[in-house]
């Protein structure tokens, strides 16, 4: 990463006594209290912390991208460019404030469909920041564009040129954005959780372009995540963050193999192992507690995968297939996509059954063809003595209760104008379960506590709670009406590694107490292990291996997923370099 030792005593960004508030509702929240660090020439710089710790805030008040109702209190920002006296960022008006967004400090956002503009072309997007500060012609914009392109790695870059964003991957659209930022040749790349929602064989190759444009441009980078497994794979130093305030600092190796702060002692605690199990996953709040695991000997354990193979078939397909036609012109041929292809797949009693792989790879429309929430282009599903797809849609809402959903994003399955009592409570009623709305609202509560809420939260609504809280309001709805089979769809992808201990946590619970099943998804080869009895991998609509989780994780049959596992960060900097 540091190529020259020189280059990196010098700071290119140094914050002094920075503080953000926020005024929200006549209540000032401090989002970023009085902190102090710098940044170096050709360093990279990660900031890890869960949400709300302040890490956001931090870069966007680098570029002075703080809006209303938030607000700069105090502090500098300076930057140091060579041949010139610094500058405090903070002080310069508006106007002056755009030579040096895009140009010398550029950002790569957490999504990149929020910042590409779905109606022009990426080429036309990436050559505009080059046309504006380089004054470039056209050509050679789009000359250095396609550059840049190649240099990221996109296939075909020429065509990728004249795409519009719908038409890439998430992969290629963040490729796409980290061109844009590029574009300029910044002496500052600031990527704010630019990996989180990627498959980790596309975010290990991200890191990997990352680390490359740092070495050959002499680039600072400041990478801001909540895993210290992609800070492991990246950082020189590292900042830990913590309600607004730095609470540890210091060289990558050192602060992972030392921590000193209860804080970033339950980050790195809190993933998911590959090589241990325990009986629960640590979170954040065990170590911010008095009693800690670690001086709570009692706590790890060792977790035995249970043998089911003598338990009796819960749900079962037959050479299940889903084919897509895709749209096609006037005159053009029709297209088709076999999204899944004769899956022959077997979930039994109490089983969690993990379906791990890219995006794309099928293992959602798998999910969703099992639940018939897409109807199979040609195969069967078995539940129990019932074959769900040749059910008519009568038959099918009876044995609805049975078979739930819990989705990635809780927010889109949640209807905003609703409390979340009364959306606990619908399923219930629609399937005529309890023998009062009386006793259906008993029941809600007593949801709301068992998965870690207050019967307080009742008559709030979506919006008032967390991605961790929404996330358990959705696992509480699905089992209001008590099912035997649950398919959780990439339901902790989104979430802080400590929120998703705690989700895991709660999920293996209500297993052992409900005993139900699960199909759980999710392209985290580390978290499907923790979670799984048996793995199925999944690649192109097939399925390429199953067999049991660790020998999955110690025997790989298949190149595919031996590259699924070597991507897979560990939160270990020594291995990891």
């Amino acid at each position: 990463m540091i190529s020259d030792q020189e280059n990196m005593s010098e700071d290119l960004i140094t914050i002094q006594d920075l503080s953000v508030n926020f005024n929200t509702e006549g209540e000032k929240v401090k989002a970023v209290d009085h902190i102090d660090f710098n940044i170096k020439r050709g360093q990279i710089l990660g900031i890890v912390g869960e949400s709300g710790s302040g890490k956001s805030v931090t870069a966007l008040s680098i570029l002075k991208l703080i809006q209303d109702p938030g607000k700069i209190a105090s502090g500098k920002i300076l930057y140091y460019k060579k041949g010139y006296n610094a500058v405090d960022l903070l002080k310069l008006p508006e106007n002056e404030m755009q030579h040096y967004r895009g140009n010398e400090i550029s950002m790569i956002f957490q999504e990149p469909m929020t910042s590409l503009n779905p109606v022009y072309k990426c080429g036309k997007q990436v050559a505009e920041p080059i046309l504006t500060h380089k004054k470039k012609s056209k050509s050679a914009a789009k000359k250095r564009s396609i550059e840049l392109f190649r240099e990221l790695k996109l296939p075909r870059p020429e065509k990728i040129w004249d795409q519009y964003p719908h038409e890439l991957s998430g992969g290629q659209k963040q490729r796409v954005m980290i061109a844009m930022a590029m574009a300029c040749e910044p002496a500052l790349l600031i990527a704010d959780e630019p990996t989180t929602a990627l498959d980790v064989t596309v975010q290990k190759s991200i890191l990997e372009n990352l680390q490359e444009l740092s070495s050959r441009h002499g680039m600072s980078i400041l990478f801001i995540t909540h895993d210290l497994g992609v800070i492991a794979e990246l950082a020189d130093e590292v900042l830990i963050m913590y309600k607004g305030k730095i609470v540890e600092q210091g060289a990558t190796h050192k602060v992972f193999h030392g921590p000193e702060h209860p804080y970033t002692k339950g980050l790195l605690a809190c993933r998911p192992e590959m090589d241990t199990h325990t009986r629960r996953l640590p979170t954040v709040a065990d170590f911010m507690n008095a009693n800690t695991p670690a001086q709570n000997t009692s706590y790890p354990q060792k977790q035995s995968k249970k043998d089911f193979s003598s338990a009796d078939d819960l749900v079962r397909t037959k050479n299940l297939s889903k084919v897509f036609k895709l749209k096609s012109g006037l005159f053009q041929k029709a297209e088709f996509i076999r999204a899944i292809d004769r899956i022959n797949l077997a979930v039994k009693r109490g089983e969690t059954l993990g379906l791990v792989g890219e995006s794309g790879c099928g293992k959602t429309t798998l999910g969703r063809t099992i639940l018939r929430l897409i109807d199979a282009t040609e195969g069967d599903v078995f539940f129990r003595e019932f074959n769900l797809t040749h059910l008519k849609s009568g038959e099918l809402r009876k044995l609805r209760k049975k078979i739930q959903i819990i989705f990635q994003d809780p927010y889109s399955s949640l209807n905003p104008r609703i409390s979340i009592g009364s959306a606990i409570k619908e399923p219930m009623k629609v399937f005529g379960l309890h023998a009062s709305d009386k006793a259906r609202k008993q029941k809600a509560l007593d949801l709301l506590e068992r998965v870690g809420l207050e019967k307080g939260h009742y008559n709030r609504y979506p919006h008032e709670f967390s991605g961790g809280q929404r996330q358990r309001i959705s696992i509480a709805r699905a089992l209001a009406v008590e099912p035997e089979f649950i398919v959780c769809d990439e339901s902790v992808s989104a979430l802080d590694v400590s929120v998703q201990a705690q989700i895991l946590n709660l999920l293996n619970d209500l297993k052992d107490e409900f005993g139900f099943s699960y199909i759980f998804i999710s392209h985290d080869l580390s978290v499907v292990k923790y979670m799984s009895d048996r793995i199925a991998v999944m690649k192109d609509g097939k399925i390429l291996e199953t067999g049991q989780a660790d020998e999955i994780y110690k025997k790989p049959e298949t190149k595919y997923t031996k590259e699924l596992i070597k991507s897979i960060p560990m939160a270990n900097p020594t291995l990891n370099k």
